[in-house]
């Protein structure tokens, strides 16, 4: 059964970001956060992973932002309201643990990674906790949803990695200044993997800050999200093996082996550069085949 997009809206002034609300009864009903979804828009499309950003079971809608950087994002960013998705599986992946904790809690979103974060502080708000949250980018045209984590969060702090807002540098910065001043439950880190190893690393309790319970999300190695293709597969400091889709996302940080990890991660850089060329390259012969007959 193909999934009706009810909403779409271009975020910030990138012109390469956006959030669609899809008609999706039945996820909307075991949505929770952490969860995720696979998407295959047509039948020659590829399957790939998005997080839910948000849920509404009572509409029976969820919630994908997504970054256009390659054929399938970009094929996604074509579509519009009213247009079908041929199919779309979930909810996948384990929710977080969802408790009343005795100290704040920290939430980190760098990036399109921004939008997983609102689920995450949204249902650790309703649980009672203090939820302080960090949001980073490259710059103020890559930020959106302020306003939606500002009303979740009882605190928001901003950075942006050229000071056009907020805070002029990295998410880690802000974060050494909340270990400092205070007693932190739980940080969780959602965004590129480089920025999640930082988080990390500043939260082991390796330096002069005390270690602080970390967890970050791998949603973005996923490929076939049922833990049978391999390709989420990522080893700890230790060795052992784990799957990001059944064993996550989200994820003890500090057992992560970052460094393998980021080197996996773009094993499949050139496939991914020449689809997407193709994928250009008929979008153009086709309008042109569309200017010649018309």
């Amino acid at each position: 059964m193909p999934y009706k997009i009810l909403e779409k809206r271009e975020l910030g002034k990138s012109g390469v970001l956006f959030e669609m609300v899809l008609d999706t009864p039945l996820i909307a009903q075991k949505a929770y956060a952490g969860n995720f979804i696979l998407l295959r828009i047509n039948e020659t499309g590829e399957r790939f992973p998005l997080t839910i950003a948000d849920y509404d079971r009572d509409k029976g809608t969820i919630t994908i932002v997504y970054q256009v950087v390659g054929k399938s994002t970009k094929l996604l960013s074509h579509q519009n309201v009213g247009d079908e998705i041929l199919d779309v599986v979930g909810p996948l992946g384990n929710k977080i643990h969802i408790q009343k904790y005795e100290y704040p809690v920290i939430i980190i979103g760098g990036g399109v990674g921004l939008a997983p974060c609102y689920p995450q502080a949204k249902e650790l708000k309703e649980a009672g906790n203090t939820v302080i949250t960090i949001i980073g980018a490259r710059n103020t045209d890559l930020l959106f949803w302020r306003e939606k984590m500002r009303s979740v969060s009882d605190e928001l702090i901003i950075c942006t990695d050229d000071g056009t807002e907020g805070i002029k540098g990295v998410v880690t910065a802000p974060l050494k200044e909340l270990i400092i001043k205070q007693k932190i439950s739980i940080v969780i880190a959602i965004g590129p993997l480089i920025m999640m190893k930082y988080v990390a690393l500043t939260t082991d309790g390796s330096g002069d800050l005390p270690k602080v319970k970390t967890y970050a999300s791998l949603n973005t190695i996923m490929i076939d999200g049922t833990g049978m293709c391999g390709g989420c597969r990522f080893s700890t400091i230790d060795g052992d093996i784990y799957y990001a889709c059944v064993d996550g996302p989200d994820v003890d940080a500090h057992m992560v082996d970052f460094d393998n990890l980021l080197t996996r991660s773009i094993r499949f850089i050139e496939q991914e550069k020449q689809s997407l060329k193709q994928y250009d390259h008929e979008c153009k012969a086709m309008n042109k085949f569309q200017e010649e007959v018309s």
